[in-house]
């Protein structure tokens, strides 16, 4: 039986993306085509000796062109992208080409403390500084908007008082490994059985 394949983008230190890459690695119908980023300092690209999947190091002019995109996914017959912690703008042509087939992942309770310029620390700053009683992740479809797309799942997290930065990532980053991963696998099973 033919297995779908993903292809996972990541801006950061890809930490999510190595988790689902090992969430998938011995999966009976889900497997990884390959790790994409558009950073060459990269710790995945330290990675790729130790882990199954190729690793893809693009520039952002090339990962601003749709059909570039396209190209890469259609060479490795990829059937769903996901982004963890990805922080390029995807192209319009792509996101249409691969409608509800591309699934985020943000790290705060969306629509609060999403939109153009809320990634990582800047969220999490955003949300200590409005002294939210919690946060969590959005697990959600990509549409032409950020943040924007059809909500697949969300996990809380409380705040505490005298919760810090450091604190809080630490929850978040808990959250993201622990569901991303399943969401990721439901979704598309369901989709694809349904």
């Amino acid at each position: 039986m033919l297995k779908i394949r993903l292809a996972i983008f990541a801006s950061g230190a890809g930490s999510n993306a190595l988790n689902i890459l090992r969430h998938f690695e011995n999966n009976a119908h889900i497997e990884v085509a390959f790790l994409m980023t558009n950073r060459q300092e990269s710790p995945l690209v330290l990675a790729a000796k130790t882990i199954a999947a190729p690793i893809l190091v693009f520039d952002n002019e090339h990962v601003s062109d749709g059909e570039f995109l396209m190209d890469v996914c259609a060479e490795h017959k990829v059937d769903y992208v996901i982004l963890a912690g990805y922080l390029r703008l995807i192209p319009k042509e792509f996101i249409l080409n691969f409608k509800e087939k591309i699934i985020n992942i943000h790290p705060s309770l969306l629509p609060n403390f999403g939109g153009k310029g809320m990634y990582g620390d800047n969220v999490h700053l955003a949300v200590l500084a409005a002294k939210a009683k919690n946060s969590g992740i959005s697990i959600h479809f990509v549409d032409e908007n950020f943040d924007e797309g059809r909500m697949l799942a969300q996990f809380y997290c409380q705040i505490e008082e005298e919760e810090t930065l450091p604190s809080l990532k630490k929850k978040i980053q808990y959250l993201e490994h622990t569901y991303f991963p399943v969401v990721i696998e439901q979704t598309i099973l369901n989709q694809t059985h349904a």
